[in-house]
């Protein structure tokens, strides 16, 4: 299961949106820094209002979302690249996950300490990020003495050694490894360095409920940032979510439609996350069970299948598909066998969001 990391300075707000996202977690919400020292790791499914209508019509019997995990990374602090506010180990932590998810104080409170002691989400992002690339260039640096020695006869180390020096000259720059164009080579010899401006992220902007629907001058400051880096970006209130998950369904609607908005920000931050990792979605359904896959976009149809089970992928014969939306015009899986809708495919076949899948295999 693929890992977003929540990080940003002490404060902001992130073991709040943690708690609210994985309702039942551990993580202290305290208002003193440094209250989260071990990363906390919660499973979380992902929204999708297709697999309760597909579980209606094959009345199954389990319907199982998709799920991707969220770590609520403690706050650092500038100096973190240096062990500030035991920064080595925070960073650490973010090496260890596949997407990066700032969030970003966006929200004034004379109750809630801010460790620099304003509000400034443009110094507060500079913040961070500096401490990212400074430890990536600790990284690059370290990696490119130990290549020193293989430079000479080794072709894959020169070629390791080439894309580091660009690496670097980005990261002296201020710029991110993400910016950098390199080839599919160059990406897995890096790969193993675990860089950590090299993460997809996204900047969460935090805001009181009030100012949720429309943002205000800070959360349109991450946005221009964002904007500028060819990040993404979402309005998310920690406070709000607190109170969300107090309520049934019909008081949660009510109480988003007063505070004209649609749904929580943290539904819309774990699909955007969902997608920032490449991850898509492919169902299965029958009366046992409905139940949604996750698979890397670009994947063919055996190791789809393999995401089920891996003799799925050994033994794959072809595979049965339908759209989702056809589906939904079919009525249900026999029915569309009936009307001929039901596609045989092999192993080329590239899978598509929201497909509807049965797997032929040999054992």
């Amino acid at each position: 299961m693929l890992k977003a990391g929540i990080v940003g300075l002490p404060n902001v707000g992130k073991s709040t949106l943690f708690n609210a996202l994985v309702a039942n977690a551990k993580a202290q919400a305290a208002n003193f820094p440094f209250c989260t020292i071990e990363p906390n790791v919660g499973s979380v499914s992902v929204p999708d209002n297709r697999l309760d209508i597909l579980g209606r019509l094959s009345a199954s019997k389990i319907i199982i979302p998709a799920r991707i995990e969220f770590v609520d990374i403690a706050g650092l602090v500038k100096g973190a690249s240096k062990g500030e506010g035991l920064g080595n180990k925070f960073l650490a932590n973010i090496r260890e996950v596949d997407a990066i998810v700032h969030v970003v104080r966006c929200f004034e409170d004379d109750d809630v300490i801010h460790v620099s002691g304003s509000v400034n989400p443009a110094r507060d992002i500079e913040i961070i990020n500096l401490e990212l690339s400074l430890s990536d260039l600790a990284q690059v640096e370290k990696r490119r003495e130990r290549l020193k020695k293989n430079l000479r006869t080794n072709e894959e180390a020169k070629l390791e050694d080439a894309a580091l020096q660009t690496i670097y000259q980005e990261l002296e720059k201020g710029g991110s490894v993400r910016s950098i164009k390199l080839t599919k080579e160059e990406k897995e010899l890096i790969r193993p360095l675990g860089l950590l401006t090299d993460k997809p992220i996204i900047y969460a902007a935090n805001l009181k409920e009030d100012e949720l629907s429309l943002g205000n001058q800070n959360s349109n400051s991450v946005n221009e940032i964002a904007m500028l880096e060819n990040a993404r970006t979402i309005r998310v209130s920690a406070q709000v979510e607190a109170e969300l998950i107090e309520l049934g369904e019909d008081e949660r609607l009510d109480y988003l439609k007063g505070l004209g908005i649609l749904e929580g920000g943290l539904k819309s931050l774990i699909k955007e996350t969902y997608d920032l990792l490449g991850l898509r979605t492919y169902f299965t359904t029958g009366e046992k069970e409905t139940r949604a896959w996750t698979f890397r976009k670009g994947m063919k149809a055996p190791q789809a299948a393999g995401v089920i089970h891996t003799d799925f992928e050994k033994g794959f014969i072809r595979a049965q598909t339908i759209g989702y939306e056809k589906f939904i015009e079919a009525g249900s899986l026999v029915e569309a066998k009936n009307k001929g809708w039901l596609r045989s495919e092999g192993k080329d076949y590239e899978v598509k969001e929201g497909d509807v899948m049965e797997f032929l295999f040999n054992v």
